[in-house]
């Protein structure tokens, strides 16, 4: 098995003009007109850059657009559609030279008011953004000329930056706005200025795109890509045993060692910022009672569920941050202790536990078996717990829909990986703003008031020291309020054919291979 390494290759304050990471340049010498078939494990619920929230969405969305920056395998800045940058000296504005001669897959001229477009969608109001709230700060954005454009900012904020690096802040074509099913407010049929245009997405089927014969960098090899929705694992890795599938996302963790004895298959694991978690809904008793969640977490044997259903392929959670994030630090600890879980329940004084689990099936690695795995450490301690399970986009809608804050899952499997890899969209899953019933995707309904003032404190302080200082006292009061049952961070696991070259990824569990061509 292989295990992908870092590589370092930084950018300063001011990025160079060269071509982004493995999103902006190409393959090997020359082009094909063979199709490039991956496997997911989801339906995309939206292919609008601005209103996604998956990072396998994203996977999808980056072969099409592209952001101002983007990132390099250590998570260090580089230059994409933006050719350099400058900070004023008070960190107010930030100034964007951008690349010139780059039109959209339409024929629009990529330029400072596309960026405009693009840009104000995010603070408008008017779209739903439910990873927006770090683009709150900026206050306008503003054309000087056709390739310069400059951002002002309500405060200096030393995570704008990273965060336009994230799909949310790709650029779309301001003329396509309007055609081909779109509106301002919905992007159906995303149209950007990456190396390969959307066609078509058949809902539970999948997703193709073919190759922009106008893309301003490197040609990719590949004419087609195809992203096949594929939920159960086990039929991800029989089609890339078959030679159906090219390269497979989250194959069978129980298969790893055998995918690869075989000579023809990869399999890599690359470093990741996800935190998976079992999320309560507070609102909803028994769980608006601290002790109960607490109970909940020492019911559940974390060490042996990571040995016996995720075979060691993740690492025990120790903060409410994943180790990869900004900020992090150790928080606390479960320990594996169904005697004190049963004495917090008997404190808390609730009576008899009965619910309903709910768990995607092929979003997360072993996601529904880990649901049932849980349920049945529950039991142990008396709770009564069944599990359900959905295909991704119905899932989503109960547990961040507008009736979510009732819904049917009071209990339910989620994870997080900041595209910008800090702490405050970590944090976007920890407040009040962001809430469902606020547009946003904290669905715990989690909110304590120590936590909502010290992140008001650290999302201001650009003295780094006390900021993290700041976000560690966060994450350890979360870890005592237990708004989730605190399982792993993992790795991005992905599984293909060993004739290929131009596997890549970066840290905030994107897969980069629009340069992947034969050997």
């Amino acid at each position: 098995m292989t295990l992908a390494a870092c590589t370092t290759s930084g950018a300063g304050s001011t990025g160079s003009s060269a071509a982004g990471s493995g999103q902006a340049s190409g393959g090997s010498a020359g082009t094909s007109s063979a199709a490039f078939n991956i496997a997911i494990g989801v339906d995309p619920d939206t292919l609008d850059p601005a209103q996604q929230t998956t990072s396998t969405i994203q996977n999808i969305l980056d072969y099409d657009l592209q952001g101002l920056v983007t990132f390099d395998q250590s998570g260090k800045l580089e230059p994409l559609l933006a050719t350099s940058w400058k900070t004023s000296a008070d960190a107010k504005s930030i100034t964007f030279k951008l690349r010139t001669g780059v039109k959209f897959q339409d024929g629009t001229p990529f330029n400072a008011k596309a960026v405009q477009y693009s840009l104000d969608r995010l603070i408008s109001g008017k779209v739903k953004v439910p990873i927006g709230g770090a683009y709150q700060v900026m206050k306008r954005i503003v054309p000087i000329d056709a390739h310069t454009v400059r951002i002002d900012l309500k405060n200096a904020d030393p995570d704008l930056l990273p965060n336009l690096a994230a799909t949310m802040a790709e650029i779309i074509s301001p003329t396509s706005a309007t055609k081909n099913g779109n509106k301002p407010t919905n992007i159906v049929d995303p149209v950007g200025t990456g190396p390969y245009k959307f066609v078509q997405f058949q809902n539970g089927q999948s997703v193709t795109l073919t190759r922009y014969a106008g893309y301003w960098g490197s040609k990719p090899y590949y004419k087609e890509v195809v992203f096949n929705i594929v939920p159960e694992a086990n039929s991800r890795e029989a089609g890339l045993r078959s030679g159906q599938y090219d390269l497979i996302m989250n194959p069978p963790l129980s298969d790893l060692t055998a995918l690869a004895a075989g000579g023809n298959i990869t399999v890599s694991k690359f470093p990741d910022d996800r935190s998976v978690f079992f999320a309560f809904n507070v609102t909803q008793a028994p769980f608006n009672n601290q002790k109960v969640r607490q109970a909940f977490n020492y019911a559940v044997d974390k060490k042996a569920l990571i040995k016996n259903v995720l075979f060691n392929a993740v690492d025990q959670m120790d903060s409410p941050f994943a180790n990869s994030i900004t900020s992090h630090c150790t928080a606390g600890s479960y320990a594996y202790n169904p005697t004190k879980a049963k004495q917090l329940l008997k404190e808390a004084g609730v009576g008899k536990i009965s619910l309903t689990i709910g768990t995607s099936s092929g979003r997360y690695l072993q996601d529904q078996q880990t649901a049932e795995a849980i349920a049945g450490y529950l039991r142990q301690v008396g709770v009564t717990a069944k599990v359900q399970t959905s295909d991704w986009p119905t899932y989503l809608n109960a547990i961040e829909g507008p009736n979510s804050k009732n819904g049917p899952y009071p209990l339910h499997i989620l994870g997080w990986a900041p595209s910008a890899l800090d702490a405050p969209v970590q944090m976007q899953m920890l407040l009040k703003a962001d809430w469902p019933t606020n547009g946003g995707l904290n669905t715990s309904f989690y909110s304590d008031p120590k936590v909502e003032s010290l992140f008001a404190k650290a999302n201001m302080n650009l003295d780094e020291t006390s900021r993290n200082a700041q976000y560690c006292q966060i994450q350890k009061q979360v870890w005592a309020d237990a708004p989730w049952i605190f399982l792993w961070s993992q790795t991005l696991t992905l599984a293909y054919k060993s004739n290929l070259a131009g596997i890549s990824y970066q840290p905030n569990e994107k897969f980069v291979t629009v340069g992947a061509h034969p050997k």
